[in-house]
C-alpha cells in the first residue's frame, strides 16, 4: 500500500525513491510485523485467557509434563496473521499476483486451523476437526493457489545441485496441492513444543526470501543458473513480515509458551512457506531448508506404519520430539536443539544455489 501511494511521489520528493527497493521494503515490513506482535501482544494473550477459560486441551497420551501446560491459552496464531497480514498489505506492491495469492494461501489454511482450535475449545477435546475435512479444505486453498501459478508461471520444478529443470506439465498443479498440504501438516507435526515450530519456521522463511530475491533478479537468476520469475521478488517482502511475525510471536512463545501457536497458526505458516517454494519452483530447496518438518512428519509416518504392520513402535512416541522428551531430555534441550538442526539445513539450502 505504501509503495502504491507513495512511489508515483517520488518524482516531486526524491526521497520515496526507497521505495522501489524490496530489501528496503522487506526489512521494514520485517520491523512493522515484529511491532505489532509486540506491542498487541499483551492484549491480545490477556483476550485470549479470558475467551478460553481452561485454554488449550491436552492429550492425557503425550508426555506427563504437559499436563502442567493445562491452561495456557491457544490460538495465538491468530497474532501472526494479523502482524504478517499488517506487514504485508503495507509494504508489498498490491498489484502484484504473487502477493494475493500468498495471502490466500496463507488466511485459507489459517481459517482451517482456526475451525480446529475452536472445536477442540468448545469441545473440551483435543481432536477437533475431523482430518478429512481438514484435509479437504487445505486441498481446496491449495487447489485455489495451484490454479493462481498456472496462469503466473510454467509448470516446471527445479532440482537443486543437479540443474535440472522438470517440466511436469499436467501434474504441476497436483504436486503444488502435495506440496502446499504436505508442508502445512508437517509444520503443524512440529507445534509440539514452546517455540519449536515458529523458530524453524523463520528461519526457512529466511532462507526463502532470499530465493524469492534472487530468482526475481533477472540478472541474479542467470549467474545461479535457477529459474527466473518475473515479479516474484515481491514475495520476499512477505517473507520478511512471516519473519518479524515469528520473531514477535517467539517473544511470548517461548519457554515457557504464555500462549500456543495453536494450528491456525501452524497451518497457515506451513502452507505459507509452502506457497512460496513453489511460487519460484523451488520445492526440493524447502525440502532441504525444512528438511526438520520433514522429519518431524515422517516420524510420525514411520511409527503408525511400524505398528500396524508388526505391532511395534520405532520411537518411544512420535512425533520424534516427543520421543527425545521421553527419553530424559528437558524440553528447553530439545528445543534448542531442533533450533541448531534447522539453522544448519537452511544454510544448506542457500549452499545448493551455488552447487551447480
Amino acid at each position: 500500500m505504501l509503495y502504491n501511494l507513495l512511489y508515483p511521489l517520488s518524482d516531486q520528493y526524491s526521497f520515496l525513491n526507497l521505495f522501489q527497493y524490496i530489501t528496503f521494503r522487506t526489512v521494514y515490513a520485517l520491523i512493522t510485523a515484529l511491532a505489532v506482535c509486540w506491542l498487541s501482544g499483551p492484549l491480545f494473550i490477556r483476550w485470549l485467557r479470558e475467551r478460553q477459560g481452561k485454554g488449550q486441551p491436552i492429550r492425557h497420551d503425550g508426555p506427563a509434563s504437559h499436563l502442567a501446560k493445562q491452561g495456557t491459552p491457544t490460538m495465538g496464531g491468530l497474532l501472526i496473521l494479523m502482524a504478517l497480514g499488517t506487514a504485508t498489505l503495507l509494504w508489498a506492491d498490491l498489484r502484484n499476483g504473487f502477493i494475493w495469492l500468498a495471502l490466500l494461501v496463507t488466511f485459507g489454511f489459517g481459517f482451517t486451523g482456526w475451525l480446529d482450535d475452536h472445536l477442540k475449545l468448545a469441545r473440551r477435546n483435543p481432536k477437533g476437526l475431523a482430518g478429512r475435512y481438514k484435509l479437504l479444505l487445505q486441498c481446496l486453498f491449495g487447489s485455489l493457489a495451484a490454479a493462481g501459478l498456472a496462469a503466473l508461471t510454467p509448470p516446471i520444478v527445479d532440482i537443486p545441485i543437479f540443474n535440472v529443470q522438470w517440466d511436469m506439465g499436467w501434474l504441476y498443479p497436483l504436486f503444488v496441492v502435495f506440496v502446499l498440504v504436505g508442508a502445512s501438516n508437517a509444520v503443524n507435526l512440529t507445534d509440539g513444543l514452546d517455540g519449536l515450530a515458529v523458530a524453524p519456521t523463520f528461519m526457512v522463511a529466511t532462507a526463502l526470501g532470499v530465493v524469492v530475491y534472487l530468482a526475481g533478479h533477472a540478472k541474479f537468476a542467470s549467474y545461479l543458473l535457477i529459474p527466473h520469475v518475473p515479479g516474484a521478488g515481491e514475495l520476499a517482502v512477505f517473507c520478511g513480515a512471516m519473519v518479524g511475525a515469528c520473531l514477535g510471536f517467539l517473544w511470548y512463545n517461548t519457554y515457557p509458551a504464555q500462549v500456543f501457536m495453536g494450528d491456525v497458526g501452524a497451518l497457515a505458516l506451513g502452507g505459507a512457506l509452502g506457497f512460496v517454494a513453489c511460487a519460484v519452483h523451488q520445492q526440493f530447496l524447502l525440502l532441504i531448508a525444512g528438511g526438520l518438518f520433514v522429519l518431524e512428519a515422517v516420524s510420525v509416518m514411520v511409527q503408525v506404519a511400524s505398528f500396524k504392520l508388526t505391532g511395534k513402535r520405532v520411537f518411544r512416541m512420535a512425533p520424534i520430539h516427543h520421543h527425545f522428551e521421553l527419553k530424559g531430555w528437558p524440553e528447553p534441550k530439545v528445543i534448542v536443539r531442533f533450533w541448531i538442526i534447522s539453522i544448519l539445513l537452511a544454510l544448506v539450502a542457500l549452499s545448493t544455489l551455488k552447487i551447480r
